[in-house]
């Protein structure tokens, strides 16, 4: 495998405040690989970085070989690096498809002219069908494609990511980042998502997310980076992680909750 994403050494400041030292880490082509940490780890301030919505201190973020600062998050998304974010942003009373049509304009989403969209469309067809077409495929493949006429806030929690989703794959990207994507879904919905990531890996997509969610990062993640206080102090298979002491102690030391999901994690593994 070779390294389609590489965080060489960054490091973010905020005046006297480090959010983020000295991090590097590789996303090896295929892979799916989580980074988590207690709250206030940077693991957010990472992803916006990556994905040029914020400038590095110092160090530099490449992605297939192409060095990403001074981006702009547009530049950085049409090279094939697209994200999702953490809160949803539907357009509440516009329909589901409206809303990934409205996506896909927004992104300038390019709509390939195949022999099959051809056919399907005729040669003449206009720009607004082939997106409107794309969108369709699009809310097919996440699983929504009966909800498309409904308006996009009747849709539950879960399924409103789920559009976010459709959104982000609109711009064909290589490499997908996932910015807490199960966070406030029930464990139905969970079940869901995981089946969707691996299916996104199946059809080569590269994948990075950001995830509270232990028991869901141990069981879909090839590897897991772990972040203390904007520092990385572990990474590995998540039958290292779960057992490493670094790891438990960043994650006991944080108060109730972070002791929650350090012991959700260890269950998840020996589950």
């Amino acid at each position: 495998m070779s390294a389609v994403l590489s965080v060489e050494h960054v490091g973010v400041r905020f005046g006297g405040l480090v959010a983020i030292a000295d991090l590097h880490f590789d996303v090896q082509e295929g892979e799916i690989v989580s980074l988590i940490g207690p709250n206030g780890a940077g693991k957010t301030t990472a992803f916006n970085v990556m994905t040029g919505f914020l400038k590095p201190s110092q160090g530099a973020v490449r992605f297939r070989g192409t060095g990403l600062r001074g981006l702009q998050p547009h530049e950085i998304t049409r090279l094939g690096l697209a994200r999702t974010f953490q809160r949803t942003s539907v357009f509440p009373d516009d329909t589901v498809l409206d809303n990934v049509m409205i996506g896909l304009h927004r992104h300038g989403a390019r709509i390939s002219r195949t022999p099959l969209l051809d056919a399907l469309l005729g040669r003449s067809g206009a720009s607004e069908t082939r997106l409107r077409a794309r969108a369709e495929a699009l809310l097919d493949w996440v699983g929504l494609a009966d909800r498309a006429r409904e308006k996009a806030g009747a849709l539950a929690y879960g399924e409103q990511r789920l559009v976010g989703v459709a959104l982000a794959l609109a711009t064909e990207p290589a490499m997908l980042l996932l910015d807490e994507p199960v966070s406030g879904m029930n464990a139905s919905e969970t079940r869901v998502f995981v089946r969707l990531i691996r299916q996104i890996r199946e059809r080569g997509i590269t994948i990075l997310l950001v995830e509270h969610d232990m028991p869901m990062v141990m069981e879909v993640s090839d590897r897991i980076v772990v972040l203390n206080y904007g520092r990385l102090i572990a990474e590995g298979p998540p039958d290292r992680i779960r057992s490493d002491p670094t790891v438990i102690e960043a994650y006991l030391g944080q108060g109730s909750a972070a002791r929650q999901a350090a012991a959700s994690a260890r269950e998840a593994v020996h589950a």
